[in-house]
């Protein structure tokens, strides 16, 4: 279940031209992303924003996805094992779209269950809302009649972003782990 709507986010920005060529889907000029913070499970709250040290890859999902979610962060896990010791140099963040159902434990959790260092975030809607906007993320439940059981049509896309917090790629559903893997050799 997936949309594959950017508009919002590209604005028509997608071009050939850049210093470095990446290998998933390029944003050329490279576009600053705000930050956000969400509360950890801890307590502890965890930004999104640069930290000036960590090319990191977002995406947008929930933990009742059935398949575009868990191939997905399948594949981070895959691209990180290729970088070797160098994986451990990016920020893997999970940010839920569904933050009724995903508390920060669930979401958080979730995102472990592929590696350890993988960081799942939940947010209020009001954030969540925000860091979608941002991203150009869209998302949609699905009518059900169950009221805990639902499908969220939602952006299928991941984003790199690199360590001053301009977004630099995203990758498409179907792109694989070896297009991340090679962007993210070339930041570290």
């Amino acid at each position: 279940m997936f949309v594959a709507s950017l508009g919002g986010l590209l604005g028509g920005s997608v071009a050939c031209s850049s210093e470095h060529v990446y290998r998933g889907v390029m944003i050329d000029p490279p576009r600053d992303v705000p930050g956000f913070a969400f509360t950890r499970p801890s307590g502890s709250l965890f930004n999104t924003g640069a930290d000036g040290t960590h090319p990191t890859v977002l995406f947008f999902g929930y933990t009742n996805c059935p398949d575009v979610c868990p191939t997905t962060l399948s594949d981070w896990a895959r691209a990180k094992q290729a970088l070797g010791s160098d994986g451990a140099n990016v920020r893997y963040v999970f940010v839920t779209i569904d933050p009724a159902r995903d508390t920060p434990a669930v979401a958080d959790r979730y995102a472990k269950r592929f590696d350890s260092t993988f960081v799942g975030v939940s947010g209020d809607s009001a954030t969540t809302a925000q860091i979608m906007a941002a991203f150009g993320v869209t998302s949609a439940r699905e009518p059900s009649a169950d009221s805990t059981r639902y499908f969220v049509s939602h952006t299928a896309q991941a984003f790199l972003v690199d360590r001053a917090g301009r977004l630099v790629a995203f990758y498409t559903l179907g792109m694989g782990w070896e297009p991340l893997t090679a962007d993210l050799k070339s930041l570290l």
